[in-house]
């Protein structure tokens, strides 16, 4: 699949959305990229995680061969899931608790186990960041960060190669600096 057949994936779903939204990591945006709407086909999921594989395969090679994938809690659920399956491997997820990812559920990490870390969406990394964390915390190894679409204009870093089925870089804004605030807009809250 080319750039051009994901984007209308995405778009044919109604998954790149325009308005006034609020991101999870405080910023504002005229767009924004709702992945939950793909993930309601789970045909389609396979299909784009298959793409990710590929693309993962292609640029780094023998590093996605790794142990284990996990994923944060909600949105890389089930992009990690499916990953997971189709690579072979075990999957684990972090989910919040007081506003911060732990592993629950008596899911462990071993000593150098090797990851791949699998999330829907990136505009800062945040939850990617503390995923990255605990696997390194708990003597695990990232060896690469999987998103199906990453919004940070390639500028998310998080000590592991970092590839996206589709990157794209909409204008964020500080809330102070926000022009659709100014506007009088209604701001939207899609994520969690």
């Amino acid at each position: 699949m080319d750039k051009k057949e994901i984007v209308a994936i995405f778009e044919d779903k109604k998954a790149l959305l325009e308005g006034h939204f609020e991101l999870r990591s405080g910023l504002h945006s005229g767009k924004y990229c709702q992945v939950a709407l793909l993930q309601q086909d789970p045909r389609l999921l396979e299909r784009l995680c298959a793409e990710l594989i590929v693309k993962l395969r292609s640029e780094l090679g023998s590093i996605l061969d790794v142990d284990t994938v996990i994923a944060p809690a909600m949105g890389g659920i089930t992009i990690g899931h499916e990953m997971a399956r189709q690579l072979g491997t075990r999957y684990i997820f972090a989910e919040k608790s007081d506003d911060r990812l732990v592993l629950r559920r008596n899911q462990t990490i071993s000593e150098g186990e090797t990851f791949l870390v699998a999330e829907d969406v990136v505009t800062r990394g945040g939850r990617v960041q503390e995923t990255c964390d605990i696997v390194r915390n708990a003597g695990g190894v990232v060896n690469a960060i999987g998103v199906l679409f990453d919004r940070s204009g390639g500028e998310a870093e998080f000590g592991a190669p970092f590839i996206s089925l589709l990157q794209m870089t909409p204008v964020v804004w500080e809330p102070a600096e926000c022009p659709l605030c100014k506007q009088g807009l209604p701001l939207e809250h899609p994520g969690s």
